[in-house]
């Protein structure tokens, strides 16, 4: 009996990192869509992916991360200015990062 393993291939399906884009674009609705989103990242295997989509896994995870801990830290801010101030220089970069990684995905490029 022979028995046949296929090797762990790379998926050349990009939709996971459309999808995750656009639940991260969701994020107004109350930072629930990018939750979910980081969740679906995390639990991604780095195998199953090709090197585009992986880069791409790796940009959203860390734009998400990032963009909670700035909410956190702007509600624990006591200066109800600076945490606006936080808030919205976090939605602006936050914004940034959800387009130049989906344009960059559109295009095929790594980021």
């Amino acid at each position: 009996m022979h028995s046949t393993t296929s090797p762990s291939v790379a998926i050349d399906d990009h939709s996971l990192g459309h999808l995750l884009y656009a639940m991260m674009a969701a994020f107004p609705l109350l930072l629930l869509p990018p939750l979910l989103g980081l969740l679906i990242n995390v639990t991604q295997k780095r195998d199953h992916m090709s090197p585009l989509l992986y880069s791409h896994i790796r940009w959203q995870r860390w734009s998400t991360v990032t963009m909670l801990s700035i909410v956190i830290l702007a509600t624990m801010v006591t200066q109800v200015w600076i945490a606006i101030c936080l808030v919205i220089l976090g939605v602006l970069w936050f914004c940034h990062r959800i387009i130049k990684g989906w344009l960059q995905l559109l295009d095929g490029q790594m980021v």
